[in-house]
């Protein structure tokens, strides 16, 4: 069954809706069919936002054309929605993007500015189309470089599907019933939905067109689709979600608990230079330099090849990081161990982001060794909280994640990898970073620093 969310005959049987025209954001839909949101013939339902370009109805699909010099301007509906399931098919001009809001509001924060989860429209050959972004607050929550078969599901020139269900704190995506995107948040858990046209600034990209038809949603009795993505995004401190919890995923750091820990080259976790407060693992600001304090801490388990992540906030000029592969053979029982390294540093303020070479000190790099490739914009400065994640693969293949984005690959043991080590500050370490399994270490550099969300999955 097929329901118009403005015809009144239907909407008295199958809707609890206080109006159907001219409505306010209260109105609520309660159906377990699906409820088309857009008529095909007017906009009626639906509400103008922010900027002036122009949606218009034309042969049953919803056109919105880019104007110069606006702000991006969106048509939300006026009734709000809580849980459901969105189907929406679109067709983009090659040279532009747009997207979805879900779950999206429009009040004081920002002087009205629309805000919200947005599911991407993305055509160019990045190819992140499904993927989530948080509209005018935290950007990025799920790339759709984290699926890298996002970009293939996406049809340039054709018509495209998205489906997308909003059940709790879970927010999935699929692309032409190709999974792409697998969040669990609990910002917002309302709002209306609205079509982006997203701002131009460049004559030649003014009246490009986005269309939208087959509008539809259903609220009630709603099952969630069986799928495998290959990546969760959880962005509740500290928890881990059953889905998470079926790929695997164990916590490391619950925002209690330190049992998973202990202190390099110690029996025990160390008695200071370390603290929880508030949900996070805390190095305290001593100033002595590296591991002079508390010292670095490891994980009572070793890893071989595995999936680890957390998320870290640095103050101002701080210095830290995570190494892996840690063995603590090496005779060094000072408080610091040796293992490849993920760089945490805020490279702005910090000097050996000037040192190395060619910015292989810099955040996200394989320390001394690799260069971490990051985009500016992907990263929070001191004071905010970033995603490091640490991919070992069974064949040696090693990536460096950075907020969602891939900022290192490289393949331990390779002729590419000796050479690197060989030029590096760990040439006279014997096969260095080659064990077979090892600890993963957290490093206490003098500087204050934080953990939360600290997880891993074993992938041998």
């Amino acid at each position: 069954m097929r329901i118009f969310l403005c015809s009144s005959a239907i909407l008295a049987m199958m809707l609890v809706i206080t109006s159907c025209s001219n409505s306010s954001s209260d109105q609520t839909i309660d159906s377990a069919e699906w409820v088309d949101i857009f008529d095909g013939e007017t906009l009626d339902g639906w509400k103008r936002l922010n900027g002036n370009a122009e949606y218009t109805v034309e042969d049953g699909v919803i056109v919105g054309r880019t104007k110069r010099n606006t702000p991006n301007t969106f048509l939300a509906t006026e009734q709000t929605f809580s849980d459901f399931i969105l189907e929406y098919e679109f067709l983009v001009d090659p040279y532009i993007n747009s997207g979805v809001q879900i779950r999206s509001n429009s009040n004081d924060y920002q002087n009205g500015n629309v805000h919200g989860y947005q599911v991407e429209i993305d055509p160019s050959e990045r190819g992140w189309t499904a993927g989530i972004y948080d509209q005018s607050r935290r950007g990025w929550l799920y790339p759709g470089g984290l699926n890298e078969n996002a970009a293939k599901a996406f049809k340039q020139n054709e018509w495209n599907k998205v489906y997308v269900e909003a059940i709790g704190s879970s927010i999935r995506t699929w692309l032409n019933d190709q999974p792409v995107a697998y969040l669990v948040d609990d910002m917002t858990a309302s709002g209306f939905i609205a079509l982006q046209i997203h701002s131009v600034d460049r004559a030649e990209l003014v009246g490009r067109e986005i269309q939208w038809r087959n509008i539809r949603i259903k609220t009630a009795d709603l099952t969630p689709k069986q799928a495998d993505f290959p990546y969760i995004v959880n962005k509740i401190p500290n928890t881990i979600s059953e889905g998470e919890r079926q790929q695997g995923w164990i916590s490391l750091f619950d925002g209690s608990s330190i049992s998973e820990w202990r202190g390099a080259h110690q029996e025990n976790f160390p008695p200071e230079g370390w603290k929880i407060n508030q949900g996070e693992l805390q190095v305290t600001e001593s100033g002595g330099g590296e591991s002079q304090h508390g010292g670095d801490i490891v994980t009572r388990d070793e890893f071989s090849s595995f999936e680890f992540q957390t998320e870290f906030k640095l103050s101002k000029g701080a210095n830290s990081g995570i190494k892996y592969f840690v063995t603590e053979e090496y005779g060094n029982t000072s408080g610091s161990a040796i293992g490849l390294e993920f760089q945490l540093l805020d490279n702005d303020n910090h000097p050996d982001a000037k040192n190395g070479i060619a910015g292989n000190r810099t955040l996200g790099s394989l320390y001394d060794l690799i260069t971490a490739e990051v985009p500016e914009r992907y990263v929070n400065a001191p004071g905010e909280w970033n995603h490091a994640r640490i991919v070992v693969h069974p064949n040696n293949k090693v990536q460096h994640w950075l907020n969602g984005i891939k900022v290192v690959e490289y393949t331990r043991g390779s002729a590419n990898y000796k050479a690197l080590v060989r030029g590096s500050k760990y040439k006279d370490w014997k096969d260095f970073g080659q064990a077979a399994k090892g600890h993963i270490l957290l490093q206490d550099h003098g500087n204050a620093v934080s953990f939360r969300s600290v997880k891993v999955k074993r992938l041998d």
